[in-house]
């Protein structure tokens, strides 16, 4: 395994980044330690970059989370190592490939990065649900049925999305893990808790499937805004507020694309001891 690696985060959903491009590779075990924030660099996934496996692609993608399973789509995380692959080839554009598709990137007005998130999927089958029901509506989730029932989205991986009058007074630490291994969801979920601020404004916190709490999750406002939009809360268009600070999100008509846009920081450079 390459020792060097970028640490970078988008909107603090903070990340190790390491190039393989050239050779080598990372495993789960040695993601789970480099993730560990007291005996390794710290981070709530380890991004590792890979030689394409498309050859309409720039790089691949791989994802671990802390707990050292793989994820299929992380949206801050694309945007970052679109950022760092850009910067290194003196490029604007570039199309990053990830378990579950390719994902063109570029930069925009003001230095942000913007990614074509692709079309999100809605049937029960889809997300996957352990059995046939109306994703709009999933009903109580919960073990103690205290949350409105709840919308599930896939954007490349499961997001279930709880609309709420004050998410500052959800207890993301509780309900979180009930509803991320709650038998509904045979590959678990992503658990967002979205306040509707205005047709054009969400605040949204998150917990993270197999890794917790974090201050932003780029897919998870992709699937808020789907959600927002199906239950005709909002428009297909808005900015979504996290802990971390604000992605732009429109989920568009013409070709049921959604394009999420925000920024993409580094932070330092490291080695890791052999």
């Amino acid at each position: 395994m390459p020792t060097e690696f970028i640490k970078m985060h988008g909107l603090g959903n903070d990340f190790a980044v390491i190039d393989v491009m050239a050779g080598g590779s990372v495993s789960p075990d040695q993601a789970r330690d480099i993730a560990d924030r007291r005996r390794g660099v710290g981070c709530d996934q380890v991004l590792v970059m890979e030689k394409p496996k498309n050859s309409k692609a720039d790089l691949y993608m791989r994802i671990y989370n802390t707990d050292g399973s793989e994820a299929q789509a992380c949206g801050n995380g694309t945007r970052c190592v679109a950022a760092l692959y850009m910067q290194r080839k003196s490029r604007t554009e570039c199309v990053v490939e990830t378990m579950v598709g390719l994902l063109p990137s570029r930069i925009v007005e003001g230095g942000l990065i913007q990614v074509d998130m692709g079309e999100p999927r809605t049937k029960w089958d889809e997300i996957p649900l352990s059995r046939e029901c109306d994703t709009l509506n999933l009903g109580v989730v919960n073990g103690r049925g205290t949350m409105p029932d709840p919308v599930a989205v896939n954007v490349g991986n499961p997001h279930t999305i709880f609309f709420v009058d004050d998410v500052s007074k959800v207890d993301i630490e509780k309900l979180g893990p009930e509803v991320e291994h709650h038998v509904l969801f045979p590959q678990r979920t992503n658990v967002e808790f979205a306040q509707v601020l205005s047709p054009e404004k969400i605040r949204m916190r998150v917990w993270e499937r197999g890794t917790g709490v974090t201050q932003a999750c780029g897919s998870g406002a992709c699937a808020t805004i789907v959600a927002a939009a199906r239950r005709g809360l909002t428009g297909r268009k808005a900015e979504i507020i996290l802990d971390g600070g604000s992605l732009l999100l429109e989920w568009r008509a013409e070709d049921n694309h959604i394009l999420m846009t925000g920024p993409a920081t580094f932070v330092f450079k490291g080695h890791m001891a052999a």
